[in-house]
């Protein structure tokens, strides 16, 4: 499973790594991801998603089902 969050869309991202010496070497930015289950009330199921923890603060501050609907309205899912 590739390392992207479900709802933001967040992924690795390329970067440098620099020396004291400035010498510079790719290396890669990870995604703080988190796999969480989220429990559905209005459907009464339980759902697995891999989020990063910006995701994951948004949906305890709104919810899960107005979380994922405000992630459907920006286009990210």
């Amino acid at each position: 499973m590739s390392k992207v969050c479900v709802l933001t869309g967040k992924r690795v991202i390329v970067g440098n790594s620099v020396s004291h010496s400035n010498i510079k070497t790719k290396r890669k930015f990870y995604p703080n991801l988190q796999t969480k289950k989220f429990f559905i009330p209005e459907t009464g199921e339980w759902i697995t998603l891999k989020v990063s923890t910006s995701a994951l603060k948004t949906i305890n501050k709104n919810g899960i089902t107005s979380s994922i609907n405000k992630f459907l309205k920006k286009g990210k899912i």
